[in-house]
């Protein structure tokens, strides 16, 4: 049977880039999971993760959640780190 683990492992993101974006749109992991490598694959798909990774950040820092945007922050951190391509400016 196959897991929500072997679903992620055939990704090019880490579970906590799928879990910003399962919380980003409110999905279950296995849906963010598809969804986001889905989006990886699209033109600018990368900046638009990107972007959503970014907006999370600033809700929970509207929130008060200070935590929560900074474990956030090495996420994105993570995630550029891994797909320059998504940082604005990159050429595509």
């Amino acid at each position: 049977m196959i897991t929500l683990d072997d679903i992620e492992d055939m990704t090019c993101l880490s579970r906590e880039e799928i879990e910003a974006v399962a919380e980003h749109d409110g999905l279950p992991d296995v849906n963010a999971t598809c969804l986001a490598e889905y989006m990886m694959h699209e033109h600018h798909g990368a900046a638009k993760l990107q972007q959503m990774i970014c907006e999370d950040i600033r809700e929970a820092l509207h929130k008060g959640n200070k935590a929560h945007a900074k474990d956030l922050y090495v996420v994105l951190h993570h995630f550029l780190r891994a797909h320059p391509e998504a940082a604005r400016g990159a050429q595509a």
